[in-house]
């Protein structure tokens, strides 16, 4: 199976190599890299590196390096074609049905130049002749100048200008290490047949010593003087960016836009804006050998009669980049705000995938972004660019899907996103959070930037300045917050349908978050307490608890809870919780039965928890119940009278407090806590025998105990998710 090169590029360009590497070893942070003990060979200091700009990885270390591909062949075992269909999952990239589809296309033969009939040495050239002649020539050049760049660009080195700068890496290995690294990261040429039909050994620039001389001999038919009849896409793609940043300055009317905008010279050429000037076939007096290419891009369409056309005409344009830089496509704005539509993006093509770009990122990513922000359009990237503030992209005129805020959230676990603050906005911004929640992890955090006046960052930094825009990011809303904002507009909470109505469709999003989640937890009882409801008297004890002396062990705990409650003694916790798990029908092999003593099958009492002074709290008080004084704080002194000194004396230090806290609280029952407690007590009592019996080899007692504590977890379990269920449909 031959896959293009162009596709192979793009799978390695778009997958999460963070993620994919990060399932094997642990990755950190390390400036615009990420650095980690190397999955392939042992070692205790890391010296294995990800850069996700170029989503290569190297280890300095045992030399192994590469891409997405290569790594899943080399480290997952994975053959080139499983590799290839895995990362397609992950990307979202089709693998196209027609192997022959490729960046390549036939040019047109260049018209010959018309003869004289006759010699006529006085006779001057016609206009058509001189016409003919210039194009010709301006044709040519280009293609030199553009052939010559992209083999300077796919020479197999390591040359970004972001690497230039290498004063915040003195952490670890100088980065020219990097142009030596034996694999190409901008040229996907060595990724021949043989190398796609090979299902079991790395490709031979990853194998071979040897690589220098493989490069040099794999480009070779790179030689810009050989001749080709073959158009390239790229190449021409870099054509057409020149052709419309040279017509910017031809037409005054195109640059005033830009300028009029607050755009410097500087923007102009770092983001290679330019203009696609009048007429329905500029483009194919401009590039007549090429109109198959043009097709191919979408640039020229042809009407019912059967002609061709510009798609783009009298726009401004903003050259596409892919994530190596490369121009993919154009999107062309009018200059006429009544023209409609106001932008049109090129359509898609072998290189462009608008559902796989992010407008601004190259550029964000030789800044060395480090916070991103969604925006929605192209001059909000540039005005934001142009401030000095880097890491806002913008999608292709489609939603952002989730691989895109996948990658983002690697590249920072928090991001924001801009959006109008009229409907069509804010209803994009909803839709950008339904998709961003299965990615979600509790780790991760989207925040929520509305403009205030109905703003836009290109209108809000001209009229407030970027040091405001830059405030405004920091104070960006929280999630939680957002959707509560959001909902809140669209229910009369006022009734209780409304707020029934908003709590099911908050349930309903936190259903995509991920799989444990404690986000969906917070988020729900969160929301649910801004509709005025009450916090459990359970979740309230327990912070009272925690509040108050939080290194007091669970049974010091159960003690005070105990003197706060204690008609919590009437049905004895321990044998409430020994029946419900149903431990005291403890079902066990009838050889097992036979031989167990009556005493190792009874219930759990509280002298077998070896605790004095929680024997001594709980004896008291179940002596003295009948007696004991209704009000909470008599009952207790009442029973600290009556317990040894040593337990009356720990006690008391802490009883005022406790019960100051949890009166200031008005909690009025202990029920589910003292359970807790309880539940702890016991799981701690049987993990401690059982090591005893197993130092002490009793098999009988042990297989008995085993069974106890597999029952008290089970039960403990289906506890744990009843209060998720209803937590998640009654909120308590």
């Amino acid at each position: 199976m031959s896959i293009p090169n162009h596709i192979l590029e793009q799978l390695n360009s778009q997958a999460d190599l963070i993620s994919i590497i990060g399932r094997h070893t642990t990755l950190k942070r390390a400036g615009s890299e990420y650095k980690g003990c190397c999955p392939f060979h042992g070692e205790k200091s890391p010296s294995f590196y990800v850069n996700p700009q170029k989503n290569i990885y190297h280890c300095f270390g045992c030399s192994v390096g590469g891409n997405a591909i290569s790594f899943l062949r080399d480290y997952e075992n994975l053959t080139f074609i499983e590799a290839v269909k895995e990362l397609s999952k992950q990307t979202g990239i089709e693998i196209p049905e027609d192997e022959q589809q490729n960046v390549s296309y036939q040019r047109s033969a260049p018209k010959p130049a018309h003869k004289p009939t006759a010699p006529n040495r006085s006779a001057t050239p016609s206009k058509n002749q001189s016409t003919n002649h210039a194009s010709v020539h301006q044709d040519s050049s280009p293609n030199e100048q553009v052939r010559a760049k992209q083999n300077a660009h796919q020479d197999g080195t390591y040359q970004d200008s972001t690497y230039n700068d290498i004063n915040n890496y003195h952490d670890y290995p100088p980065l020219d290490a990097y142009d030596s690294a034996p694999y190409s990261t901008d040229n996907m040429d060595d990724y021949g047949s043989d190398y796609q039909n090979d299902t079991s050994q790395p490709p031979s620039w990853l194998m071979n010593e040897d690589t220098a001389a493989l490069y040099d001999d794999s480009n070779a038919h790179n030689d810009s003087n050989a001749p080709t009849k073959d158009g390239n896409l790229y190449d021409l793609l870099e054509q057409l960016q020149q052709f419309y940043q040279q017509n910017l300055s031809k037409h005054p009317h195109a640059k005033h836009y830009f300028l009029s905008r607050g755009l410097t010279e500087d923007t102009f050429e770092t983001f290679g804006l330019g203009y696609a000037p009048f007429g329905w076939q500029h483009l194919e007096h401009q590039f007549p050998q090429d109109i198959e290419g043009l097709k191919a891009l979408g640039l020229v369409r042809q009407s019912e009669s059967g002609r061709d056309y510009d798609l783009l005409r009298d726009r401004v344009i903003f050259p596409i980049r892919d994530n190596q830089g490369r121009t993919i496509g154009f999107g062309g704005r009018a200059l006429d705000d009544e023209v409609k539509p106001k932008y049109i993006n090129s359509s898609d093509s072998p290189v462009f995938h608008k559902q796989h770009v992010l407008y601004g990122y190259y550029e964000s990513r030789q800044q060395r972004a480090n916070d991103w922000l969604v925006v929605e359009g192209y001059m909000d990237v540039i005005a934001l660019y142009q401030a000095g503030i880097y890491g806002a992209v913008a999608s292709m005129g489609t939603a952002i899907n989730e691989s895109q805020i996948s990658r983002l959230l690697t590249l920072n676990p928090t991001l924001t996103l801009s959006f109008d603050g009229d409907s069509a906005g804010q209803k994009a911004a909803w839709r950008t959070l339904e998709v961003a929640l299965p990615v979600l992890a509790d780790d991760k955090e989207l925040r929520f930037l509305t403009l205030p006046n109905n703003h836009d960052p290109d209108t809000f930094i001209k009229s407030q300045g970027s040091d405001a825009m830059r405030e405004q990011i920091t104070n960006a809303m929280p999630l939680s917050q957002y959707i509560f904002a959001y909902l809140s507009d669209r229910y009369d909470l006022k009734l209780a349908e409304g707020k029934a109505k908003l709590m099911s469709q908050v349930r309903s999003l936190t259903t995509a978050l991920p799989k444990g989640s404690s986000f969906r937890y917070l988020l729900n009882n969160d929301i649910y307490q801004k509709l005025g409801g009450k916090r459990s008297q359970n979740v309230e004890a327990k912070d009272a608890l925690l509040d108050f002396d939080g290194d007091m062990t669970i049974s010091q705990q159960l003690q005070l809870c105990f003197l706060f409650q204690p008609r919590a003694l009437l049905d004895d916790p321990i044998e409430s919780i020994w029946q419900q798990a149903g431990i005291i029908d403890l079902q066990l092999p009838a050889h097992i039965k036979q031989k167990a003593s009556a005493d190792s099958l009874r219930a759990l009492a509280w002298e077998d928890l070896q605790d004095d002074a929680l024997f001594d709290i709980v004896s008291t008080i179940k002596r003295c119940l009948n007696c004991l004084p209704k009000d909470a704080n008599a009952a207790a002194h009442f029973v600290l009278s009556n317990v040894q000194h040593v337990t009356q004396e720990k006690l008391s230090r802490s009883w005022a407090g406790f019960y100051k806290t949890l009166t200031a609280r008005n909690i009025l029952s202990l029920d589910q806590l003292i359970e807790n407690l309880v539940m702890q007590l016991l799981k701690l009592h049987l993990q401690k025998k059982m090591q005893e019996l197993i130092k002490n080899p009793d098999h009988i007692k042990l297989a008995i105990v085993r069974k106890q504590t597999q029952l008290l977890n089970d039960w403990l379990l289906a506890q744990q998710a009843e209060q998720s269920a209803q937590m998640g449909t009654t909120p308590s």
